[in-house]
């Protein structure tokens, strides 16, 4: 067990550590935007296997396991226990913006026949009810409407974009009328239509069989339905993925959407960065919020059981994707995913509640260690709208650094050392700020051991002046924040 040490460091008083690789200056009062919302994973309702290969769908295999893992990570609703053990997780991690994700079969498989009560439905207000109760923003993900009724003919419903989008649009409108008038969640702040089109990359999921039909057609007749039914929640959009080239001549949709969001699958470099801000500039243009509404990095292995998505590199790249993200200008961020069964599309999850080799769900609910605490580091510290300051580093190009200010002025500064070795840094702080700082550590060989605590490995009072000279681990993520949360503590941060 760590034990927590009242440290006073400042660069004048100590003179054992190494030489100095990095300098870091905080600027507490200079804010350069304030994020719409928080990070997350996503946490599917979707159980059943989605995936029809009847001969008569000609098109069904123009993409390998098209479906992706959005289904089948979730316990029968049924299983009180199993539910509350995740319910338990997700309150450790913090998670304050959530990518919900539904198909349209699960609430009208048919046309005007709609379907409240059903195992998805339930699953899906369970979703709900967590993120309601703890003040989590949901992104409303409809990833696929997989309705025959509503497909073109020879298109596997999963992949097709709907033949009737008046009739498309009528029920996603109530969807979102029984979920926010009916059953009354407020968590719900955005809506995206369908995951991953075609547009940008390589989406999929909006088929006409020969070519794919326009997106802006459906938005336009989604929003439509929405304001009918008095509904104000914002449309998000294009949900492209991965990483598009940010093309004006491609944006036909403004109108119709209040946030813009793409995906991220290659892990994030400094070129990738400039994507963002491209994205994030031409949406702040549009006084709308840019989210990164699914991240991951399948450069690390993907598809069937592959481990890399679960690996502590993972967590890594995604620390990465965040801080380069908050430079870049996002305002959210969503990482695939929470629940997983983890043999489809590789081990994305971040607790096991499926097992693999019995293809069963497990009574007990374990965390994928190196995964959880990865992005436990990162989640569990940032609390929603928080406002992205100026932080300055100046030397190793391998330290990542970014700043958050709370809406009460409580600061949190992630450091991500991707280097082999062991970095020194100096780090100051201007402006009015609270001077108590504690922090936290997620280094693989510490996270992966069994008594593994996430409680504060110090305790830093640091003053205007002073130059607080800090060891960074190598290939590891430090935290330090005026948040003091011991590891038995849910992530009660807002």
């Amino acid at each position: 067990m760590r034990k927590l040490l009242l440290i006073i460091l400042t660069f004048s008083t100590i003179s054992s550590f190494a030489q100095i690789s990095t300098n870091i200056v905080i600027h507490s009062e200079q804010e350069k935007y304030r994020m719409a919302g928080g990070i997350g994973a996503s946490w599917h309702a979707i159980s059943k296997d989605s995936i029809d290969e009847s001969p008569e769908y000609k098109w069904a295999l123009r993409y390998a396991n098209s479906r992706g893992s959005a289904w089948g990570g979730n316990p029968p609703t049924t299983s009180t226990g199993q539910w509350k053990q995740i319910y338990k997780h997700a309150s450790w991690l913090g998670f304050s913006f959530l990518r919900v994700e539904l198909s349209a079969r699960m609430y009208e498989p048919e046309r005007n026949q709609f379907d409240w009560d059903n195992e998805e439905m339930l699953a899906l207000y369970k979703i709900l009810d967590w993120a309601e109760a703890n003040n989590a923003d949901v992104f409303l993900q409809q990833m696929w409407s997989n309705v025959k009724w509503n497909s073109y003919p020879g298109v596997q419903p999963l992949l097709s974009a709907p033949k009737s989008t008046e009739d498309f649009a009528e029920g996603l409108a109530c969807l979102v009328e029984h979920l926010i008038k009916n059953k009354k969640y407020t968590c719900i702040k955005w809506l995206c239509i369908t995951n991953e089109p075609p547009g940008g990359g390589w989406g999929s999921w909006w088929s006409m069989g020969e070519k794919d039909a326009p997106l802006a057609p459906a938005l336009k007749e989604v929003r439509k339905a929405l304001d009918k039914k008095s509904l104000a929640v914002p449309i998000s959009g294009p949900d492209w993925t991965d990483l598009p080239p940010f093309d004006v001549n491609k944006i036909v949709f403004d109108e119709y959407i209040g946030a813009y969001d793409i995906h991220s699958y290659q892990g994030m470099d400094g070129a990738k960065q400039k994507i963002l801000e491209e994205w994030a500039i031409w949406a702040k243009k549009q006084n709308k919020p840019l989210f990164l509404s699914e991240m991951g990095d399948m450069r690390l292995g993907w598809k069937d059981s592959n481990p890399g998505p679960k690996s502590f590199n993972a967590a890594l790249s995604n620390a990465e994707s965040v801080l380069r993200g908050m430079e870049a200008g996002v305002g959210a961020f969503n990482r695939w995913s929470f629940t997983n069964r983890g043999d489809l599309d590789g081990q994305w999850q971040l607790i096991r509640t499926w097992n693999i080799e019995k293809k069963n769900y497990y009574e007990q609910i374990e965390i994928e260690p190196a995964a959880f605490y990865g992005y436990g580091i990162i989640t569990r510290f940032l609390i929603k709208n928080s406002s992205v300051v100026y932080t300055e580093p100046t030397g190793n190009k391998d330290i990542l650094t970014q700043t958050l200010k709370s809406p009460d002025g409580r600061l949190t500064t992630y450091i991500l050392n991707k280097s082999n070795e062991e970095q020194t840094i100096k780090l100051k702080i201007t402006g009015t700020f609270k001077p108590g700082f504690f922090l936290y550590s997620a280094i693989e060989e510490e996270v992966i051991k069994p008594d593994f605590r996430m409680d504060p490995v110090r305790k830093i009072i640091i003053n205007d002046k002073d130059e607080v000279v800090l060891k960074i681990h190598a290939r590891s993520i430090f935290t330090l924040t005026n948040l003091y949360l011991l590891h038995d503590n849910p992530s009660k941060k807002r």
